[in-house]
C-alpha cells in the first residue's frame, strides 16, 4: 500500500465480482490493520489484534471515505453506496477519527542504525494507524479531482486519478470498458 494512496486502498476494501459485492474487512480487518500501521510510517507498536474500537473504527472510517468520495465524484453506481447514508454524517465520523490520536513526531537513533522518524502519541497503536489514515483522507478529499469512481462494468471501485482523462482503476477493469463500448456500438447493449 502506497502512503499516499492508503485511503484510497481502504475505500477498495469493497470491491465486486462475477460473483456480487465483497468486503475484505469481514475476514481480514485485523490483518488489513497491521499491513496499515506499517504504510502511515513509524508507528512504532502494533495495533492491537481483535481490537473492537480499531477494527469497528476502521470499517467506519471506510464507510465515511466511500460516502464521500461518491460525492466528490458524483458516482451514482447503487453497488458502491456506502452504509454511511449522508455526507454530513461521513464528514462527522472522518473529523473525529482525525481527532482521536494526538501525536507528535520524534527522531530515533540508535547506535547500532540509522536515525529514523517515528510517531509517538499517548493512543494504542491502532487509535493512531486509524487518526493518521483519516489525516491522509482529508489530505486527498482536498483536492479532489485526484480522485475517480472506476467506470468499468461491474467494479465499485476508486482510484488515483495520474492523468485527468484516466477512467478506470486498473488496467483489466480499462480493457473491460473498451470490451463494453464495443459491444454497445455493435450489438447495442452490454451486460456488466
Amino acid at each position: 500500500m502506497a502512503d499516499a494512496h492508503l485511503p484510497v486502498a481502504l475505500m477498495n476494501t469493497i470491491w465486486a465480482d462475477r460473483d456480487g459485492v465483497h468486503d475484505t474487512l469481514d475476514a481480514g480487518a485485523e490483518d488489513w490493520l497491521r499491513v496499515a500501521a506499517g504504510a502511515v510510517h513509524a508507528v512504532e507498536a502494533e495495533p492491537q489484534p481483535g481490537s473492537p474500537v480499531c477494527v469497528g473504527g476502521l470499517r467506519r472510517l471506510r464507510d465515511a471515505l466511500r460516502r464521500l468520495a461518491a460525492e466528490v465524484t458524483d458516482d451514482r453506481r447503487a453497488d458502491a453506496a456506502s452504509a454511511i447514508p449522508d455526507r454530513q454524517t461521513a464528514l462527522t465520523v472522518l473529523n473525529e477519527t482525525c481527532a482521536l490520536a494526538p501525536a507528535w513526531s520524534a527522531l530515533v537513533w540508535p547506535d547500532d542504525a540509522q536515525p529514523r522518524a517515528v510517531v509517538r502519541s499517548e493512543c494504542p497503536p491502532g487509535v493512531l494507524v486509524l487518526a493518521r489514515l483519516a489525516g491522509q483522507a482529508v489530505d486527498l478529499f482536498a483536492r479532489p479531482s485526484a480522485l475517480g469512481a472506476c467506470e468499468a462494468p461491474g467494479c465499485v471501485r476508486y482510484f488515483v486519478r495520474d492523468h485527468t482523462r484516466r477512467g478506470w482503476c486498473s488496467a483489466a477493469c480499462g480493457n473491460r470498458a473498451r470490451v463494453a463500448r464495443h459491444y454497445r456500438r455493435h450489438h447495442g447493449s452490454v451486460e456488466a
